[in-house]
């Protein structure tokens, strides 16, 4: 049985707003993000397992991007703005080092 996909946090401090605005987002998610440098209790490397990518999308356009190392702690959080430029869906996607995904989003409103 596989354990289910951590659901983000995510919240924009605007959902409606005018063309130009800036859209302050913090999002968290939970993860272990593991180094892959310590040991278990048997001496063995517990390996590498971290979310090295992290994207931000409105609209299938990247508004921020950026790549994860191992020295970010468990459960990233991210805070960042851009400028709104149209509505539509906000999809935040964290890349985890297996392939696997997280995705949430929001709707965001621009008059």
């Amino acid at each position: 049985m596989s354990t289910p996909a951590p659901r983000p946090r995510i919240r924009l401090d605007k959902k409606e707003a005018k063309a130009g605005d800036l859209i302050e987002v913090k999002a968290l998610v939970a993860h272990i993000m593991e180094s892959g440098q310590r040991r278990d209790k048997d001496g063995n490397v517990i390996p590498r397992k971290i979310i090295n990518r992290f994207t931000c999308e409105v609209n299938g356009k990247l508004v921020f991007a950026c790549d994860l190392e191992p020295a970010i702690s468990a459960n990233p959080y991210m805070q960042f703005k851009f400028k709104a430029k149209e509505s539509g869906k906000v999809v935040l996607t964290w890349i985890d080092d297996d392939g696997s995904k997280i995705v949430g989003e929001e709707t965001l409103t621009v008059s």
